[in-house]
């Protein structure tokens, strides 16, 4: 009677709760899950003769005569540098037909960042320049690791040339200067363009921007550029000649009277003004023009100075790196004190604290052009069509750097001939630009 009481409860329970009638019929259907399979242990090589060789098993030992095809065979892992003293390049660059170096140049440059242009400047013993070079005679090395040559052209490269003109001369040299202007538009190409800069006490944009170097125009811009010069004089500090106009007991009554206003009340004593001769600011401004000229262009700042500088808001080094940055190169002529000779050698050494007689000379070894010294007027003249040939026949080498493409670090660049006697004119480094994302 209990049990079948029992059994009634229990059917009246499950109709009244269809979900757990299916409840329990789904835990009566589910399957068993199985265990998780039990680790082996890994089996031991039986037939292992020799060392293992990932993809290919085991195998004997290669013998010396074997080693050495093998050798031959592999590619060598030691940078090119340290294959061997007389290690040559037996894979040939690339090297355009005549008249292609430029645009096969400008391809390289466009499509790979990590393409490193060299333009190089060969000349022997007696400053001449050399030719029938080949990619065999040159070595290229960055970071002192040998880098083997992608690219090599002799071809003739376009100019965008910026003059820069120092009008802080004195008048006498500055009178030469004016006379060898006209001779600049016959030095370049109708290919070719240029600007036309100044400086003194500040830089002036005398072309307002990059023009034809045949056209009509340059002449009126070059002798809108000549300027008469300053005046060599003796300073003096003290007498009825020292400036001042209103003078008591020898001494200035106003000293804001006195040129430069620099003397003290009552002191008596005036100092001299230092001179002005902004290269760094010149140099800058025609680096920042060049640096928006196409790909496919030699990069030009032409200096005509005695080199002189003081008073620029810009460092020579932040004008240099930019330089570095943007592939420019600079050239000049030396004129005046830095032209005569022993004393534009010694110009190039500056004392501290003093003003620098020959910063242009720096600019110049470091972006791998040449310097020339005149002191006359038709040398100045030779020196434009002489400095122009040089920038316009160059050796171009290419190569690909292994470094990151930017990481903003100097890289330092070595070039050499394997011909004795002969000087290499190259840049000696140069910083990575985001440019060459183009």
């Amino acid at each position: 009677m209990k049990l079948g009481l029992s059994a009634m409860a229990l059917a009246a329970l499950l109709i009244s709760s269809p979900n757990l009638s299916r409840m329990a019929l789904a835990q009566q259907q589910q399957p068993a899950v199985p265990d998780a399979p039990t680790p082996q242990p890994r089996p031991i090589l039986q037939d292992a003769n020799g060392p293992l060789t990932p993809g290919k098993g085991s195998g004997e030992i290669p013998s010396a005569s074997g080693s050495s095809s093998s050798a031959q065979q592999a590619p060598s892992s030691l940078p090119p540098s340290s294959q061997g003293k007389d290690d040559v390049q037996t894979a040939p660059p690339e090297q355009p037909e005549a008249g292609e170096g430029v645009e096969k140049g400008t391809t390289l440059i466009h499509l790979h960042v990590n393409f490193v242009e060299v333009p190089v400047t060969v000349k022997d013993s007696k400053g001449k320049l050399v030719a029938g070079l080949t990619f065999r005679d040159f070595k290229v090395f960055e970071n002192e690791t040998r880098e083997p040559l992608a690219f090599f052209t002799v071809d003739p490269f376009p100019l965008s040339i910026a003059f820069v003109l120092d009008q802080s001369l004195t008048a006498d040299v500055m009178a030469k200067v004016n006379n060898s202007l006209g001779a600049i538009q016959g030095a370049l190409t109708p290919y070719d363009e240029l600007a036309v800069f100044s400086y003194s006490n500040g830089s002036q944009n005398r072309s307002g921007g990059f023009t034809g170097a045949q056209t009509a125009r340059v002449p009126y811009v070059l002798a809108l550029t000549k300027a008469t010069g300053s005046e060599e004089l003796v300073p003096i500090n003290s007498g009825p000649l020292a400036g001042c106009s209103i003078r008591e007991n020898g001494n200035c009554v106003d000293p804001n009277l006195q040129p430069g206003r620099s003397a003290g009340s009552g002191s008596g004593v005036m100092t001299i003004p230092k001179e002005i001769h902004t290269l760094n600011d010149a140099i800058l401004a025609a680096a920042k023009e060049l640096s928006t000229r196409p790909q496919g262009r030699r990069r030009i700042i032409y200096v005509i100075s005695d080199g002189k500088e003081y008073g620029s808001k810009a460092t020579y080094k932040d004008v240099l790196r930019y330089l570095e940055t943007n592939k420019i190169a600079v050239y000049g002529t030396a004129v005046g004190d830095s032209a005569r000779w022993g004393e534009g050698y010694i110009s190039r050494f500056h004392l501290p604290f003093t003003m620098y007689d020959n910063l242009l000379a720096k600019y110049v070894l470091s972006t791998g052009g040449t310097l020339d010294s005149e002191g006359n007027t038709n040398g100045i003249e030779k020196s434009y069509a002489k400095i122009a040939e040089e920038a316009r026949t160059q050796y171009t080498l290419g190569y690909y750097s292994k470094q990151p493409v930017i990481d903003g670090k100097f890289r330092k660049i070595d070039v050499r001939v394997d011909r004795p006697g002969l000087e290499v004119i190259a840049k000696t480094g140069y910083y990575p630009s985001a440019q060459d994302y183009r």
